[in-house]
């Protein structure tokens, strides 16, 4: 609400990360950058497909579901590197964690893109310099490139961010919906796959601007619900709120930072890691979560990455016991080299709730034991007749 007690206009930002397999493998591996590279399921067979590629990649004509032997074809040097999805789960969290220190009302909706509400701290008028700010994190503190659309819903947010890539940042108002949208084909609109199109096409309709002036009830008629959403879209409607609870179960909490200094000091470092500890912490505790794996990761001052784990038979959730482990590995994985960046993730989250009964390696075996003898003995009932066969004891 503003002073005079009126509604704000909402201010939604889509943020997309730019070729996302591949700018990690490149932040991880500074050699890749600036060369055509690219992901693949299995890059050894020529029939594996890309995952991603990087945009110099792309500017040779190669794409995503590109065979490795079409794309090789097309780009002998291609550099392709197999799918590290533990790395790109990493990142994927320290990008959320750090749009969070703007807002919480942030929603993942996949592992590279999100969307984020900012009408409360600063709307249209900061909007702007809010999304710089977030762009310009990212890419010097994670070493990723992104693209954020700008607008006064979703649809047009996410629409927005596709507008320009890499590194870009574009405003797409309500009112530019009918010059931008509409004389785009219905297949350029989010939502809408080759299926839908062609019975779009078939009921007369090829452009976004066909959608938006035709009658609801003849979608409505072909389409169902999913008609009167996109009729809504294709004029610039789109009521649906940034809802942070409404993304998948979260695997991870964690923080990260950007030192001010390049350190060496190991002290420093580990004050650092001490209030990177209470940030998750208090992450954990706000959501009422624990975790079994306790991640760090470390950026030097030439850019180079590394990430160390380690897993715990209890989840943790207390701020000393988070510190222990990642100073633990920290002192074990170190190198002396110059920090430029620290990091804590506690990932294989559950609710703490359900920590009522975590049972130690030794229980556990012994659990599994019972669950096999009493499995045994109920087949050997069922042959011999019950009670002929009883445990035996020490």
């Amino acid at each position: 609400m503003t002073s005079n007690g009126e509604s704000r206009a909402k201010v939604i930002l889509h943020l997309d990360m730019n070729s996302f397999f591949a700018s990690v493998e490149q932040s991880h591996d500074p050699s890749l950058k600036g060369i055509p590279m690219a992901v693949a399921g299995n890059p050894k067979a020529r029939k594996g497909i890309l995952v991603t590629c990087s945009y110099e990649a792309r500017a040779l004509g190669i794409y995503t579901t590109m065979t490795v032997g079409e794309a090789k074809r097309l780009c002998p040097n291609l550099i392709i590197v197999p799918p590290d999805f533990e790395k790109y789960r990493i990142a994927s969290s320290a990008v959320f964690d750090l749009l969070r220190t703007y807002t919480e009302l942030v929603e993942p909706v996949s592992i590279d893109e999100a969307y984020i509400d900012i009408t409360a701290i600063g709307g249209l008028t900061n909007a702007m310099k809010i999304a710089t700010g977030m762009q310009q994190r990212i890419l010097q503190e994670l070493d990723l490139p992104c693209s954020i659309g700008i607008a006064p819903n979703k649809f047009l947010a996410k629409t927005a961010s596709d507008m320009k890539k890499p590194m870009g940042i574009t405003i797409l108002r309500k009112r530019e919906v009918e010059s931008v949208l509409w004389p785009l084909p219905v297949i350029e609109m989010h939502g809408i796959g080759k299926s839908t199109e062609r019975k779009m096409n078939e009921l007369g309709l090829y452009t976004i601007g066909d959608l938006a002036k035709t009658n609801e009830i003849t979608v409505k008629s072909s389409f169902g619900k999913h008609g009167i959403s996109l009729h809504k879209r294709a004029n610039g409607i789109d009521d649906r709120l940034v809802d942070p609870d409404a993304a998948a179960e979260r695997k991870s909490v964690g923080s990260s930072t950007t030192l001010t200094v390049d350190e060496t000091d190991l002290d420093e470092c580990l004050k650092v890691f001490k209030w990177l500890a209470e940030k998750v912490a208090t992450r954990l505790a706000n959501r009422q979560l624990a975790g079994t794996v306790v991640m760090i990761q470390i950026r030097s001052a030439d850019w180079q990455n590394q990430t160390r784990s380690k897993t715990v038979l209890n989840p943790l959730y207390k701020e000393q016991d988070i510190y222990k482990v990642a100073t633990e590995l920290f002192k074990k994985h170190w190198d002396g080299e110059p920090i430029r960046l620290l990091g804590i993730t506690v990932t294989n989250v559950i609710m703490k709730n359900e920590l009522h009964e975590q049972l130690s390696f030794y229980n556990f075996e012994k659990h599994a034991k019972e669950e096999t003898m009493d499995i045994l003995l109920s087949q050997l009932e069922q042959k011999f007749g019950p009670g002929t066969v009883k445990r035996g004891t020490k």
